[in-house]
Parts: structure tokens; sequence; C-alpha cells
């Protein structure tokens, strides 16, 4: 029994010179391969990695680093053939629930509207023009852009954000809200930052590089638009090639006891309407000399959301205000919803907004 021992441990160790042996070959012939070509695979394939998790070649051709966690504010983008029905569900903790038990508290009404016709008609929409200025808005309708977004560029053209970032809509479409309805949440699947997360989702699968900037602004209301200035001028810094930035909120119409939610039809399906905001300065105080490019933007999305979504537009909202506006010429404040429009209602709606900016930024 001792030789037969003997004799099978001389095998093991046969076989274990044998393995080492094509292992030694295995390297001799693709390393060489490897540092002519700079192929990574081929090294990661002999086996030289590190304990940080590095691929290195020793010759200093090329690094693979392991991705880092993007930072907190930025939102990773779904990909852009997900379905919708494989959208997880809205998880409601922490927010209010249409359907959860309301014994005792008051209940009140939410009333339809579709608003469109107010305001000065240029082409196929309405401006509400509160300045009192004599404006050929047709005639600015029709200027070119001065910026141009490129198509399936590596740095981002279009930046999303929201001064207001808690602003909330209705858990569920329903005509009917209780007192503890409160519309404003850091629950990112109920608030704005979901509208943002639709339009971004369009706008990359139709190859416009987009970052949608998260931060929240408004945990106090007052110096709300500075700090939102503050994080558009580092993104900007950051990433030099953008050109649109857009600031994505929500409205609040009606009273205490009937709330007022806007919607318009979308192939049979109801969506929310927008209200895109665009100021002047003709005085310049406010530092936005430029303000004639940003209405002009302005005009040209409402002319193309119209064309493309018969009564998807509230009239355009030009007043004397800059907001965050005189950042860029394609800077624009729009208003998605109301507080009584469902977060499904609104969601649709930033797909449609997503496809209209695409079509007014790559096609003009």
């Amino acid at each position: 029994m001792k030789r037969a021992g003997k004799f099978y441990k001389r095998i093991k160790t046969v076989f274990a010179l044998i393995l080492a042996a094509l292992a030694v070959l295995c390297v001799a012939v693709r390393l060489p391969q490897m540092f002519i070509t700079g192929d990574n695979a081929a090294l990661a394939a002999a086996a030289f990695t590190l304990t940080d998790g590095k691929y290195e070649a020793r010759a200093g051709t090329y690094e693979q680093i392991s991705a880092e966690p993007r930072e907190k504010k930025e939102i990773s983008v779904p990909a852009a053939n997900m379905l919708d029905d494989e959208t997880p569900p809205r998880d409601k903790s922490g927010y209010y629930d249409s359907y959860a038990g309301h014994d005792g508290e008051a209940v009140y009404s939410v009333a339809e509207k579709t608003i469109t016709n107010d305001g000065t008609y240029v082409g196929n929409f309405f401006i509400k023009n509160r300045t009192g200025l004599d404006l050929d808005f047709e005639g600015i309708l029709k200027t070119p852009l001065t910026f141009d977004v490129k198509k399936n560029a590596r740095s981002p053209q279009v930046l999303i954000y929201h001064t207001h970032t808690s602003e909330a809509y209705l858990d569920e479409t329903v005509d009917y809200y209780y007192e503890s309805f409160y519309s404003r949440t850091q629950n990112e699947a109920f608030n704005v930052v979901a509208v943002g997360n639709k339009i971004t989702r369009v706008l990359q699968s139709n190859g416009i590089n987009t970052l949608h900037d998260k931060t929240v602004h408004d945990s106090t209301y007052d110096g709300s638009y500075d700090r939102s200035a503050q994080t558009v001028n580092a993104d900007m810094k950051r990433y030099g090639d953008i050109k649109v930035v857009l600031d994505i909120h929500r409205d609040a119409l009606g009273t205490d006891e009937q709330k007022v939610k806007t919607v318009f039809d979308h192939d049979g399906k109801k969506a929310a309407q927008i209200m895109i905001l665009s100021g002047c300065d003709p005085s310049n105080e406010r530092g936005f000399q430029n303000w004639q490019n940003n209405l002009s933007f302005a005009l040209k999305l409402q002319h193309k959301a119209e064309e493309l979504y018969p009564g998807m537009t509230r009239p355009i909202s030009f007043d004397y205000f800059a907001y965050n506006e005189y950042i860029c010429d394609g800077s624009l404040l729009i208003e998605i919803g109301t507080d009584a429009n469902s977060v499904d209602e609104v969601e649709t709606t930033g797909e449609l907004l997503g496809e209209v900016l695409s079509k007014v930024l790559l096609d003009g």
C-alpha cells in the first residue's frame, strides 16, 4: 500500500509539472502579443491582475482602472431600449398614498383644464406677453438658433436640472385628494426628478448627450435660484460643451378646496400640459442682455410641440424676469403639469418633450 501511495504521488507531481509548463508557455506566447497590440484582455488572461483591481502593462502601454462611482448628483440614465413595463414599481415610502386609509380627513376635488387660447396668437400657438413690448414674435420665431447641438457627442450638450427639486405630483390618476396631501417630497419617483429622467432618456436615445443633475436646491425656499445657478455654472465649467440648460418645474393652480390639473389628449391617453417661461431684460438690469436668443428658442419649442402634439402647451409666459435664463442662450424654465397631475401623466409629457427637444435641436 505504501508503494502504491508513492506511485500516485509521483503521478500527481508529473501532472502538476506539465500544467505549470503549459501555463508558462501560454504567458510566453500571449505577452508579446499584448505588448505589441496593447490588448488589455490578453494581459488579463495572462493573470497580471493587481490587488487593487487594475490591469497594468509593465511597459506602460495601457492601464484600465475599475470605474469610479459617479457623483451623487448625476443620475445614471436607463438603457434607451428599456420598456415602460420594465420600470420597477414606485415605492410610496414616506410619501402620500391616494389609496391608503384617510379616515376623518376632508376630501377635495381635482378639476381638469386644457389651457390654450390666451394671449397673442403666433403661428400655431399662443404667447402671453405681460411686458407691453411690441415685438415681432413671428420674426423672432424664424431667426436661427445661436447655438448648435452635436449628435453623438462625447460630452454633454444638454443639462437638465431642478431649482425646486422637491416639487411633486399626485401618486395616482384620481379626481380627488385628501387634506394630508402635501406636494413636496424628496422621493424622486414622485417629484420633478422623475420627469427629468424621462426627458433625459429620450434625448439620449436620440443621440443627444444629456446630463441630468438632481442636486436638491430647495431644502429652504429662499435662495434656491442662487444655489441652482451655482450648480449650473459648476456643471458648465466641468462640461464645456453644454448648450442647452433646462430648469424643470411643476406648477400649482386652484384653491385650497379644489386643485386644477392641466391636461391634453395624446393617443387616447391623458398627459400634462407644459408652460415655457421666457424672460426679458431690455434695460439689462438683470444682466440678461441676450434674452431675445432665449425667446427664439422658446418660440421654436412651442411651435414644434404644437405641431407634433396639439394641445401640449399652455401659452408661453413672457415677462420681466431672468431666473437663471441669463446663463446661456439655450436656458429656459419649463413648468410640467401641476401638483394635481399624476406622476404617470407628467412622465408621459416628459417623453413627448424629449422628442420635441430632439427635433428642434437636431433638425432646426
